[in-house]
């Protein structure tokens, strides 16, 4: 990941699910607007050999009761079993030349994951104002706002599966 980027954002929670099925839940990005309410369109525009490929989302940001803010992305997604971990490089949209990576990180009780999701850009290119509202609004507001609910989602996903 470029971490040397203006924006960093990180969610990160940990899930009562073995680190193959919360990974399992996760780059199975087709299945997401069954388990998050606020993802109304997964498809892929393009596959891959790894599972990933071009993917394109939609999702609100949710602000409470019926005020939503619709996002749209275009990202190529990549998928390492090894490791494991997903990749996006999001490359239409607002928040184009965004990368993220999601980990899964075993603990000692293997019943037991820590999944941390990493976003890194250096925000949209508006004069003067683009880092800014990266580092004070999009990020903390939006990219968290979404990716933390989507997290909590996939991992209750991934504890209701005994």
């Amino acid at each position: 990941m470029p971490l040397q980027r203006h924006m960093i954002v990180v969610d990160e929670q940990t899930i009562r699910a073995p680190r193959e099925r919360i990974f399992g839940i996760a780059k199975d990005v087709l299945s997401w607007p069954g388990h998050l309410a606020h993802y109304h369109y997964v498809t892929f525009r393009q596959r891959s050999r790894d599972g990933g490929g071009l993917v394109e989302m939609r999702a609100d940001r949710p602000f409470g009761g019926p005020l939503n803010w619709p996002t749209w992305w275009l990202s190529e997604m990549t998928i390492d079993e090894t490791i494991p971990n997903i990749r996006f490089k999001h490359v239409q949209g607002i928040t184009t030349g965004m990368e993220v990576e999601w980990q899964f990180l075993r603990r000692d009780d293997p019943t037991i994951t820590h999944v941390r999701v990493v976003h890194a850009w250096d925000g949209p290119w508006w004069p003067l104002i683009g880092r800014v509202a990266a580092m004070a609004v999009i990020g903390p507001v939006f990219v968290s706002g979404i990716a933390s609910r989507t997290l909590a989602g996939l991992a209750r996903a991934a504890e209701a599966r005994t």
